[in-house]
């Protein structure tokens, strides 16, 4: 283990609100899921003034940033993100303290937050883009279409991913002219706060606020009615308690929550490295803790003895331990609840007859109490078990068998989930139809996952997986809405109309 996981001083956050950093009475402590009795920072609790605060600062800097074209609005915004990149590794660390999660994929985390900003920016040309509808018969107008920013915004991000999925809308949401409270996660504040901060400074004041805190201060950022809209990622219950909340003022939501996601491979897919590798990836990555993960494999029957060798033999090299560490291939579940759940679910399969593969040994000394598990593949496991119906976010995938293209169109579609899917198979004209009869926002061929993601794309999903879109000019086009003015038509143009 690194000498940077048990030497560094604790972290400290504290609020950005109008411009001025503000610190509190009271605070948050964060542990390290790893270690959860070493404390590894502490984040500002905000009190309910704080949060009502935040939002009369937002409105304040509304007018002035939403009068800017769009285009200086994103020369600005370029500037604002200028030697981001100095403190990565600072942010990764913190990060992967935080979470649990390796530091590799920490870094990632941190990079994809510019590389999205990066792209919003590119659509600068197109957010004042108008639409008009001449005359026509009976229509005696010429009525222009254009979009209009909403206000304030407040976006919500979860621990898992939070300073990558916060980048999925914060910079949509600042480019169409709105402007942004920030909400990181009460038990990984830390890295995204830093990092927000930095770039709020150099955003005139009010533009861009963080607050963070305990959820029972946090109402107003949903519920005030100086909140346009509120951008939530997270948890199926947690949505359905933030869209209750907003109703209370008429608040617009999108939604971005659980998935289920089927990965559908084939009797022709192609099962080499490459292939087993990405899938892998797919179902592991971040200890299986991120929403677009596979968590339900159906394979060809005549594939599966093929296909559960292939990611075993990639799991038979976990090396589970603390995300700093060089050697670590799989970090801790962030909290104790989801360690317990998963254990449960885990054992409700074994206890059901289903073959369950575990690999990896449990770290012990100081990581012994740590939230580990030992990641598992569930064979062939009863339909009805929780490790196939509800989305596990955690190391553990059932591997169920199908065998013709409508059985497993219907087995993947039979979920409450309509986030993501994958298809593996070696023929593209079979590839775009299965693909186009799943019910989920994104579809992935011969392919899976977070790291593979087009983040130009929109991206959202179905069901009770959420609602609304994130990325692309959609992404924009999510936080505004449209405004027609209508000229009457001059006689001669109302005359060409009728004919």
């Amino acid at each position: 283990m690194t000498s940077t996981v048990s030497t560094t001083a604790p972290v400290t956050t504290g609020l950005y609100i109008g411009g001025q950093e503000r610190s509190t009475q009271e605070v948050l402590e964060v542990v390290d899921p790893a270690r959860p009795g070493v404390v590894v920072g502490t984040a500002a609790a905000a009190t309910k003034e704080d949060v009502a605060d935040a939002v009369a600062a937002a409105k304040a800097a509304y007018p002035a940033w939403s009068a800017l074209p769009a285009t200086e609005r994103a020369a600005r915004m370029a500037a604002a993100i200028e030697g981001l990149a100095d403190e990565r590794d600072e942010d990764a660390r913190v990060l992967s303290l935080e979470n649990g999660k390796i530091v590799h994929e920490a870094w990632v985390d941190a990079l994809v937050f510019e590389i999205r900003w990066q792209l919003a920016l590119s659509l600068a040309d197109e957010v004042e883009q108008t639409k008009v509808l001449p005359p026509a018969p009976g229509i005696p107008v010429q009525t222009t279409v254009a979009h209009q920013p909403l206000g304030v915004v407040t976006v919500i991000v979860p621990f898992n991913w939070p300073i990558a999925i916060l980048a999925a809308s914060l910079p949509h949401a600042l480019l169409a002219g709105n402007t942004v409270i920030v909400k990181p996660p009460p038990s990984t504040p830390l890295a995204t706060t830093r990092l927000v901060q930095r770039v709020a400074e150099k955003l005139p004041p009010g533009v861009l606020n963080v607050v963070t805190g305990r959820d029972s201060e946090m109402a107003s950022l949903i519920e005030n009615p100086d909140v346009a809209k509120v951008c939530f990622t997270g948890s199926v219950n947690g949505g359905k308690k933030i869209m209750e909340m907003a109703s209370r003022s008429l608040t617009r939501v999108t939604l971005e929550l659980g998935g289920n996601d089927p990965a559908i491979i084939r009797a022709d897919a192609v099962l080499d490295d490459e292939h087993l590798d990405r899938l892998f990836s797919a179902v592991y990555d971040t200890t299986g803790q991120i929403c677009m993960n596979a968590k339900r494999i159906y394979v060809h029957r005549s594939r599966m003895d093929e296909l559960v060798a292939g990611l075993s033999a990639r799991l038979e090299r976990t090396v589970l331990g603390h995300g700093l560490a060089e050697d670590t291939t799989m970090g801790p579940l962030h909290q104790p609840a989801q360690k317990a759940f998963v254990a449960e679910i885990v054992e409700e399969a074994k206890e059901s007859g289903a073959t369950v593969l575990e690999f990896g040994e449990l770290p012990g000394g100081e990581l012994a109490e740590g939230n580990f598990l030992r990641p598992a593949i569930v064979v062939d496991p009863d339909p009805s078990l929780r490790v196939v119906t509800q989305e596990q976010f955690g190391p553990v995938i059932p591997v169920l068998p199908f065998d013709d293209d409508a059985d497993a169109v219907r087995l993947a579609n039979d979920t409450w989930a309509g986030l993501c899917a994958s298809v593996w198979t070696a023929d593209t004209d079979s590839a775009n139809r299965i693909g186009g009869q799943l019910e989920v926002g994104y579809v992935w061929v011969n392919d899976h996952g977070a790291a593979r993601l087009d983040l130009r794309a929109p991206f959202g999903g179905m069901k009770a997986s959420g609602m609304g879109r994130e990325q692309g000019i959609e992404g924009v086009r999510a936080f505004q809405d449209t405004r027609s003015i209508a000229h009457a038509a001059d006689e001669t143009a109302q005359a060409d109309a009728a004919h």
